[in-house]
């Protein structure tokens, strides 16, 4: 029988077979842009970092929210403008074609170690010329010795929490048992309210934040010492951003006096008309607000290393008015909005997050992004927000032919049936578009934690599963990722792990050989996995405290209306009336649920194996063991709507939350309970033996919510059925809960296929779970691509919050995905 092909994996063929890609016609300009920059390995841009050195140097001892701004004003007054051919719109965080830029404050003691690593890494490696490289080891590098993040982290934690955390005593390298992520960004996944700067332009933001320096009390000790820098950086940061603009108006005047191209000449006149205009004023055309909100987005990466991008809220909301509106006017149709938007896609798709560290770049493989575009969900007065842009976009990713931006849509219980019938649509096509975010599980949680109805409707997915309230966010704290396979693995060696020797890096919770009956087992576990949460929580502790004093952010200030409401920066650790929300990582949750199901099950119920056989075959990786590992298989598995595995993985859910519950309140924030684990159930799997649920020795553990690898047999309904019967609904200390689905395309071919997917999408929404996300792929062509990764350079997958291209991805991750159970009915 003739394998059934996605309409991703189709067009892949026919560009094999020399045929033209259908959709290039009617997207000529980013087709023509995306191939000057095709396969094209990034390079590093260093003059972000070299002009914030510069101005940090000069001004030491001033308010740090106000070098901040200054620094913002000398990165704009000095870097290079660009404005790439053929390109509707203007700005760039650096050099043109792919490139990353460096956060010198963040992590500058790992830039020795990048600049010789960086360009041969196995994993998303990044060009750095010569020239750059002597910039940054003589210029950059010295001045941040002793004064990085990183460094004040490494020297704050107690010795048992840095033997957790740490592989060496410099904290270069992880331990992959308890890992803190602050130090690899400077701020959590970000949305800001674009909309203020639409509506008001940083022009008006300015003449706010005027206004209260001029009502400033002269006398006062707080005012002077407090609110006048803030409020000074506030202005300082705006003039920045409308001067780098006015800079790009500049070039593009040059450019249009030197084109010889009369249709190139009028559109950079006209960019140059529009980058005079906004963002220091309101938009009040299409192309106005996508260029305002652009320059906008970009100047937030020269900012500050926002965790997964800066994302970028509900465009088919602020933007639907102005493309209405020009619609109704004749200026704009929908080939000529798609052609903007994609402009602006395009360059997301240059902007490279990087990752010095080691542990930053195995969390975050092929070049991970997730600068989320959401569509779709409710208004703030809860009807229902779907529009034409919510359709457009749609219609984009089916049709352009790249993984940026990443789309998200959220779903409700009232969603239409045309919004639901394009996204399966959209999910059919195969490149992992759009994941799916749940209003009817994040609205209710959110109300319970303080939100207002009409803040939480009008939410926006952010970064990989989560989201943000624009104006109430108010906590930016990186989080700690937990490995709890390793305290599976802790119980099993008394409080030791295989990789790490003898040393001793837990509590002795005893002989599992001595123990007489599964609730002792269970009981051990429970003391290792609390205190892996105990230092979990010791670590955010030291975070929230330190970063106060690393970070500022006065561009984010300036759009979130609680920062310039009180004049506090949102990296202090306390904004008034904001809502702290924050959470910690469960890593190998099913291979914990997996293992737990095997042991009560084959040793302390039927007893066909005894815990001395299972020790010993997991210590062999099974080596001469494969009877033992056959039967530890045969176990119930998480993830078939199966009450005995569900039932412990209700229990260890139960775990986490009610220790959240317990201590969140002595962090002042909600540190929330999330299992989503980007790419860094591969690297934590690295340092994990062989456990017992048949799983051998450094695999990637399982990710997310989702099943262990091949051990859900019972259809993707039961996966559902699973993570929803897991779940302790009697609490509110919960967060994104990740799901990967993999469907054969067969599975979805035809209207039947999509109707099917329609009313599997609705059962998830029925459900309450908070995310799901789809690959539609053969696993076949998988396998062809690691084999002839030239043929297939351009075949997307979706990863864990965001797509990739398979080629970028490192072995163990393409295994990963191979190994995923593909569903071919349901």
């Amino acid at each position: 029988m003739e394998c059934c092909l996605s309409h991703q994996e189709q067009m892949l063929e026919n560009k094999i077979k020399g045929l033209d890609n259908p959709y290039r016609e009617t997207h000529k300009r980013v087709f023509k842009i995306l191939e000057t920059i095709e396969n094209q390995t990034p390079s590093i841009d260093v003059e972000r970092a070299l002009y914030f050195t510069q101005s940090m140097k000069e001004t030491e001892g001033q308010h740090l929210t106000l070098r901040w701004a200054k620094a913002l004003y000398n990165i704009a007054k000095n870097i290079t403008v660009y404005i790439d051919d053929d390109n509707l719109l203007c700005g760039r965080a650096g050099a043109q074609g792919r490139y990353g830029i460096l956060y010198p404050e963040l992590d500058g003691d790992f830039l020795g170690m990048a600049v010789k690593e960086l360009p041969n890494r196995e994993n998303s490696p990044f060009t750095l010329t010569q020239e750059d490289a002597d910039i940054i080891i003589n210029e950059i590098a010295p001045y941040w010795k002793g004064k990085t993040y990183h460094e004040d982290l490494n020297k704050a934690f107690g010795p048992e929490t840095h033997a957790l955390t740490y592989d060496d005593a410099d904290g270069l390298h992880s331990r992959y048992i308890v890992n803190e992520t602050s130090s690899f960004r400077s701020c959590l996944q970000w949305v800001h309210d674009y909309e203020v700067v639409l509506k008001r332009g940083f022009g008006g933001i300015r003449a706010e934040m005027q206004e209260k320096l001029d009502a400033l009390d002269p006398f006062s000790p707080k005012d002077n010492t407090e609110k006048k820098p803030f409020i000074e950086a506030i202005i300082t940061v705006c003039d920045a951003i409308i001067l780098w603009a006015n800079r790009h108006a500049d070039l593009a005047e040059k450019k249009a006096a030197e084109e010889k191209d009369e249709t190139r000449k009028a559109e950079l006149l006209e960019m140059a008309r529009i980058c005079r205009k906004v963002p220091e004023h309101p938009a009040e055309t299409f192309h106005e607000a996508v260029q305002s909100q652009w320059f906008t987005q970009m100047f937030s990466r020269l900012e500050q290393k926002t965790g997964t991008i800066v994302s970028n809220g509900r465009m088919d909301q602020y933007f639907y008015p102005y493309y209405k509106k020009d619609v109704e006017e004749g200026r704009m149709d929908e080939i000529k909005a798609m052609e903007l938007i994609e402009c602006m896609f395009v360059g997301m798709a240059q902007f490279i997050d990087l990752y010095i560290s080691p542990q930053g770049g195995d969390f975050n493989e092929g070049y991970a992004h997730w600068e989320a575009v959401t569509i779709g969900g409710q208004t703030k007065d809860g009807l229902d927000a779907t529009n034409e842009l919510s359709y457009l976009f749609l219609r984009s990713k089916r049709e352009f032919p790249h993984h940026y931006p990443d789309l998200a849509a959220r779903i409700h219980a009232r969603a239409p049936q045309r919004f639901l019938a394009e996204i399966a649509e959209t999910i059919k096509e195969g490149s992992g578009f759009p994941k799916l975010i749940n209003d009817e599980e994040v609205i209710p949680l959110h109300l319970a934690k303080g939100a207002k109805f009409e803040e939480i409707y009008d939410y926006s997915i952010s970064g990989c599963a989560e989201i943000r309230m624009p104006n109430r966010d108010t906590y930016t704290s990186g989080c700690p990722y937990i490995n709890f396979a390793a305290a599976l693995e802790m119980v099993m060696y008394n409080g030791k792990m295989l990789k790490y020797g003898d040393e001793q890096l837990a509590p002795a919770t005893g002989d599992p050989c001595e123990f007489k009956t599964f609730d002792e087992f269970l009981n051990a576990y429970t003391i290792q996995h609390r205190n892996l949460l105990k230092h979990a929580f010791a670590q955010q502790a030291r975070v929230i405290d330190l970063r106060k004093n690393h970070f500022a952010a006065p561009l984010a200030d300036a759009m979130h209306a609680l920062c310039r409401k009180h004049c506090v920066d949102i990296h202090q650790p306390d904004v008034p009336e904001g809502i702290d929300l924050g959470y910690f990582e469960v890593i190998g949750y099913g291979t914990v649920i997996d293992s737990l199901a095997a042991i009560k099950k084959l040793v302390f119920e039927d007893k066909k194996l005894t815990m001395k056989q299972v020790i010993e075959a997991c210590k062999a990786d099974f080596k001469g063991h494969e009877d033992v590992q056959a039967l530890l298989k045969t176990a119930p598995c998480y993830g078939n709507n199966d009450p005995y595995a569900d039932e412990l993985g209700k229990y260890v859910d139960a775990l986490s939350v009610e220790f959240a519950e317990k201590y969140q309140d002595e962090l002042g924030v909600h540190l929330d309970v999330r299992y989503v684990p980007f790419t860094s159930h591969v690297p934590f799997g690295r340092v994990v033996s062989a456990t017992p649920n048949g799983r051998v020795a450094w695999y990637p553990l399982s990710d997310g919510s989702s099943a262990s690898h091949g051990a859900d047999k019972n259809g993707p309904t039961a996966i559902l059925m699973s993570n929803y019967t897991t779940k302790n609904f009697n609490h509110r200390e919960r967060a994104a809960r990740l799901v990967n689905i993999k469907f054969t395309p067969k599975c979805l071919e035809g209207e039947e296929g999509t109707q099917k997917m329609v009313d599997f999408i609705r059962a998830y929404c029925d459900l309450r779970l908070w995310h799901i996300q789809f690959n539609v792929i053969n696993a076949e062509t998988l396998i062809k691509a690691q084999k002839n990764p030239e043929q297939y350079r351009n075949l997307i997958v979706r990863i864990a919050g965001y797509s990739a291209y398979f080629c970028d991805l490192s072995k163990d991750l393409q295994d990963d995905l191979i190994a995923r159970t593909a569903h071919d009915v349901m």
